[in-house]
């Protein structure tokens, strides 16, 4: 089972996170993904840019951060067997930005959060990509992945 836990900084926890959570789960369900523990933190153009700067050096906001930890613990024997949980690490996506994006790329904003969400895990999951280009293979399984999951909301249609 995969535990995801979200944050926000900057506002108040959205009403919409049990939809993120429960699009995150699938997302790692399509990517054969168990005992991640994942955090994701929901935040503005400060927070994203405070940590843009301390941790990349550029001072500018952005829409997407990952830090990656790849930690897995074992944990003592429950029951006669021992437990296995993967933290990959943390996300965090800035609100601001991604309506920003959305606007640029004229896509609805529920779109692009599902997208920013695919790609930080894919980049947790250890995928990389050198350029924004369509023929970077993870951006085209980010692709592929939120075309099989299109039919799934996080904020609705009208946020």
């Amino acid at each position: 089972m995969n535990r995801v836990m979200v944050h926000a900084a900057e506002m108040e926890l959205p009403g919409w996170v049990k939809a993120l959570r429960i699009f995150v789960r699938e997302v790692l369900m399509i990517l054969k993904k168990d005992r991640w523990d994942l955090s994701i933190l929901l935040c503005g153009d400060k927070t994203i840019k405070d940590l843009n700067t301390i941790y990349r050096g550029k001072a500018e906001a952005t829409d997407i951060l990952s830090f990656s930890l790849g930690e897995t613990r074992e944990f003592p024997p429950s029951g006669g067997k021992h437990s296995r949980r993967h933290t990959p690490g943390d996300i965090v996506i800035s609100l601001d930005s991604m309506r920003e994006n959305a606007r640029r790329f004229q896509v609805e904003e529920d779109e692009e959060l599902r997208r920013l969400l695919i790609h930080g895990i894919l980049h947790l999951d250890g995928m990389d990509h050198k350029t924004n280009d369509k023929i970077e293979p993870m951006l085209q399984l980010q692709e592929r992945i939120l075309a099989k999951l299109s039919k799934k909301q996080i904020l609705g249609r009208s946020a």
